[in-house]
């Protein structure tokens, strides 16, 4: 039998080493097209439903769910829509993509400001600009693939994985493009000060060596890679101490360009000293987003559902 000093002193050590004690638990299942997430100014998740048109609130303690917004655009094509939500304030702004003429929607793709439970404004319209403004890279969609939206000192950026940039737009609407890539399809996003920190899922096949967590800010040369080693990289968000962890979605099912990882392949790593990256928890089943709330992470998955992983990310400082 293990007895508790036992486990304290297990405990303890996983501490002081950067290593987990953990356990993985279903906090919530249903919910539509779910991809993108935040932590909203009351401490709450605040998840996308694509499908469904709206953002989900969801206590991150008990698992409760209660509509935050509905009504918003719904995907077309089986993906987009509502794709990612975020806070500026207590205003919340969500990212709809896939949603316009060049995939025969009628719907303009772009960030849109909650006004009400039902009532939305759109605030910059991302597709009217791509179209306006083509990327350097070649593509295939003119009005691009974005996915993901953070704030960034009073403003907010969008990854856009398709034409391979990222975007920075006002509260006003102005929109210009804040950082060129080459194919390297952009992903999540972190911010730090002045430093952005994105993911990047590489072109297909999506290999290992090409999911890489890169950094970047104003006026920079070449964005620097922080760390690298994780097939298609989705997301990047900081823990404790201002720790760096990385999501990968996993293996590449080699369906199309686009498709989903196999299931259950993907990880939740935590960036290390020399650039590379420790898996902290894995066989995870198609995510596509994360947020850290004290010791716990939070994994939104493709099939609608939120995983608690407990008690995976570090403390800011081992014990003493």
């Amino acid at each position: 039998m293990i007895r508790a000093r036992t486990l304290l002193t297990l405990a303890a050590a996983c501490a002081a080493f950067g290593l987990p004690l953990s356990g993985q638990a279903q906090l919530v299942s249903g919910l539509e097209g779910a991809q993108g997430s935040t932590i909203g100014p009351d401490g709450a998740l605040y998840v996308t439903e694509g499908a469904a048109g709206r953002v989900t609130r969801v206590d991150p303690g008990t698992g409760a769910t209660s509509t935050f917004a509905s009504g918003l655009p719904p995907s077309l094509i089986g993906v987009g829509g509502a794709v990612d939500v975020e806070f500026l304030g207590n205003k919340a702004f969500v990212l709809v993509a896939l949603n316009g003429s060049d995939v025969g929607g009628t719907t303009p793709v772009g960030i849109y400001r909650v006004d009400g439970p039902d009532s939305f404004t759109l605030i910059a319209d991302l597709g009217a600009f791509s179209q306006a403004n083509p990327p350097q890279t070649p593509f295939d969609l003119s009005q691009g693939v974005q996915y993901a939206l953070e704030a960034y000192r009073g403003k907010l950026l969008v990854t856009d994985g398709h034409h391979n940039r990222v975007l920075i737009v006002t509260r006003q609407g102005d929109i210009r493009v804040f950082r060129n890539f080459d194919n390297i399809v952009p992903t999540g996003l972190a911010v730090d000060g002045h430093t952005v920190y994105m993911g990047q899922a590489g072109p297909a096949p999506h290999a290992a060596a090409d999911g890489k967590v890169v950094g970047f800010g104003p006026g920079w040369g070449e964005a620097g890679t922080v760390a690298s080693g994780a097939p298609l990289l989705v997301d990047v968000e900081f823990g404790g101490g201002r720790k760096l962890y990385a999501l990968a979605q996993g293996t590449w099912d080699g369906a199309f360009p686009g498709s989903p990882a196999l299931p259950s392949t993907g990880s939740l790593m935590r960036i290390g000293g020399f650039g590379n990256l420790v898996e902290v928890a894995g066989e995870l089943n198609l995510p596509t987003s994360l947020e850290i709330i004290g010791s716990d992470a939070y994994v939104v998955t493709l099939t609608g559902e939120i995983w608690k992983l407990e008690g995976v990310i570090s403390p800011p400082f081992p014990p003493l």
